[in-house]
């Protein structure tokens, strides 16, 4: 019984705690719905691949109040967004958008996946039609310095 409970707190400890903090939510639950769903896209600045709604730092903070002062303030998502975007840049967003500037962020693995494909088809061909080495046998010369250096 006590494996099962160390076992459920476990489990519990590894799910993931979110950081909205009860003053954060706001009191209109459609807004805090919406609010929720925009954190979710946007990338804690300090914590990396984390969305804000997941991250305890202090600037995760910040951007969770921004989103909820813009949407109370009337913003609709994608002008919250916008506004969130215009002062702190694309890397905000959790997945950007597909443009020219992002393109290749979206193209370089497909692409570095296809040239690693033609380097080993390439090398592999090459490796089988290679003239396999011969071992050449040692001259009179050769086997009397071998037989001579074993002696000693």
């Amino acid at each position: 019984m006590r494996r099962l409970a160390l076992a459920l707190s476990l489990i519990l400890l590894a799910l993931p705690a979110y950081a909205v903090q009860p003053d954060e939510v706001l009191d209109d639950p459609v807004l805090e719905e919406r609010a929720r769903e925009l954190s979710q896209g946007l990338r804690c600045l300090v914590c990396r691949n984390e969305n804000i709604d997941d991250s305890n730092a202090p600037l995760a903070r910040d951007l969770r109040l921004l989103v909820r002062e813009r949407l109370v303030a009337g913003d609709s998502d994608a002008q919250a967004l916008d506004f969130i975007v215009a002062r702190y840049g694309e890397y905000v967003l959790l997945k950007p958008p597909l443009k020219g500037s992002t393109l290749l962020l979206y193209a370089a693995g497909p692409l570095m996946l296809l040239l690693a494909a033609i380097g080993a088809t390439v090398y592999l061909r090459r490796r089988a039609t290679a003239q396999p080495v011969t071992e050449a046998g040692l001259d009179a010369d050769e086997e009397a310095r071998l037989r001579e250096i074993l002696k000693d």
